[in-house]
């Protein structure tokens, strides 16, 4: 089976398997395990942040940024399909009692233009805007990426109006890889930023927060109190700094081979898509003439799986976990399906 319905699905090299059993570990709720301390030190450092605090879930991660950068009834802005407003199970009232407010971007993103005349607070019955939300890639964007001059430019906005950032980088591996961005600079334009490690870099679990000293001191608490606090995690951490050593470089070819099955996506009649929107390892893509069930349903009787992302919607992912003969095996079966 050809499983494209997310680059979660990978498994653990026998290499990284090794490197897991292989870790040296201590207790990480008494700040012991040798392994994870490094890595949260040289991830913080990689995108020049003080500090980082690693994470069972990207949804943890996100939420301890929204909490460190909230008070109870504040408000966040985000665009209306980003992660933590369709995602994480209300978690941001839940957990923080603030208030997302989602806006129509465009492909997922967010603009300095847009941001104008949405802050609000200046009344007594109006929420307190503290918080600009942005998810680089986007998920339900279809994997699209920020520029860095989108970027500064948000940033400046938020400068001006006294807001926080928050980026969601579940993906931003792959922003990096599509944009050629240096990983220091996002600490130039978000006040906390979380990384994700099991999805296109193919580790088995773990997300990292990275922010400041205080704020990363706040969350580590918070962690604990939302049952984050883990001990042994030395392994968890051993196969995320592999995946970033010798699955990284990786990136580029997911992102080739998303963009051919889009083109041959374009060249069948039952199907249409956006190839100016296919930049990194997703593509979406509607089917005309049939529910998004039923063309799940027609793939997986060749053996592919992909994951329905609306009515007359789907979506497919690439990982490293997908070669170029796999690829050939899709786009053949895509054809003979959906012309």
């Amino acid at each position: 089976m050809i499983d494209l319905r997310s680059d979660t699905v990978t498994t653990p090299t026998a290499e990284m398997r090794k490197v897991m059993a292989d870790a040296k570990v201590g207790d990480d709720v008494f700040g012991e395990d040798p392994t994870v301390n490094a890595l949260e030190k040289k991830i913080a450092k990689m995108f020049g942040f003080e500090a980082g605090l690693f994470t069972p879930s990207g949804t943890m991660a996100n939420q301890l940024a929204v909490n460190m950068l909230t008070d109870q009834g504040d408000e966040v802005l985000i665009e209306e399909t980003g992660h933590i407003f369709n995602y994480e199970s209300t978690a941001a009232s839940h957990l923080s009692s603030v208030l997302l407010r989602p806006l129509k971007g465009q492909k997922g993103k967010l603009s300095a233009d847009l941001l104008k005349d949405t802050v609000r607070g200046q009344k007594e019955w109006e929420p307190q805007t503290r918080v600009i939300a942005l998810e680089n890639s986007t998920n339900k964007g279809g994997g699209c990426c920020y520029t860095e001059q989108e970027l500064a430019a948000i940033s400046s906005f938020a400068t001006q109006n006294e807001l926080g950032i928050h980026l969601d980088g579940a993906r931003i591996w792959n922003a990096m890889t599509a944009t050629n961005t240096a990983p220091s600079f996002y600490s130039r334009i978000a006040d906390t930023m979380s990384v994700c490690f099991s999805k296109g870099l193919g580790a088995p679990v773990g997300s990292m927060l990275l922010s400041s000293q205080e704020n990363i001191t706040g969350a580590r608490r918070m962690r604990k109190m939302w049952g984050g606090g883990m001990r042994q995690i030395g392994l968890l951490a051993a196969a995320a700094d592999y995946a970033i050593e010798h699955h990284l470089s990786k990136l580029k070819e997911d992102h080739r081979r998303a963009r051919e099955l889009a083109e041959t996506v374009s060249q069948c009649s039952q199907l249409s898509i956006d190839l100016e929107s296919v930049e990194t390892n997703i593509l979406i893509f509607d089917v005309n003439g049939m529910p998004a069930e039923q063309a799940v349903e027609l793939l997986a009787e060749e053996g592919i799986k992909v994951v329905p992302f609306g009515p007359q919607t789907l979506r497919a992912t690439f990982h490293f976990q997908i070669d170029d003969e796999d690829l050939q095996r899709v786009k053949g079966a895509f054809y003979s399906i959906f012309n």
